[in-house]
């Protein structure tokens, strides 16, 4: 089945880097786009940023929030999908999950920036 798995969260400073991995199998990986989502305390889950299945033309989208800080990259010959977070805030503290096939999610990472 369907089945996607979250890593690489952590504690990190304000100002700090953090990469996360989201590895997927049960499906063709190469030909779904793969996203990032995070959820903080008492918020809605947002949308973060997504990756164009290779197949298709190339893409890779973020939110207003993350641009220019995060960068979303994925390998499919690994089947995994990255998200590297550069210059971390406060505000990017947030459970972080991956969306795949058929509307499948991870279990989710935490990620806490805090000095």
């Amino acid at each position: 089945q369907v089945q996607l798995v979250e890593s690489g969260g952590g504690l990190v400073q304000p100002g700090g880097s953090l990469r996360l991995a989201c590895s997927g199998s049960g499906f063709p990986f190469e030909r779904w786009e793969m996203s990032w989502y995070r959820q903080a305390p008492g918020k809605q889950r947002e949308w973060v940023a997504s990756s164009s299945p290779t197949a298709s033309t190339a893409y890779a989208t973020y939110s207003d929030a993350v641009r220019g800080r995060f960068t979303i990259a994925r390998d499919d010959a690994r089947s995994v999908v990255y998200l590297q977070m550069n210059q971390l805030k406060p505000d990017d503290t947030a459970v972080y999950y991956c969306k795949g096939a058929y509307g499948s999610w991870g279990q989710g990472t935490q990620v806490t920036v805090s000095s």
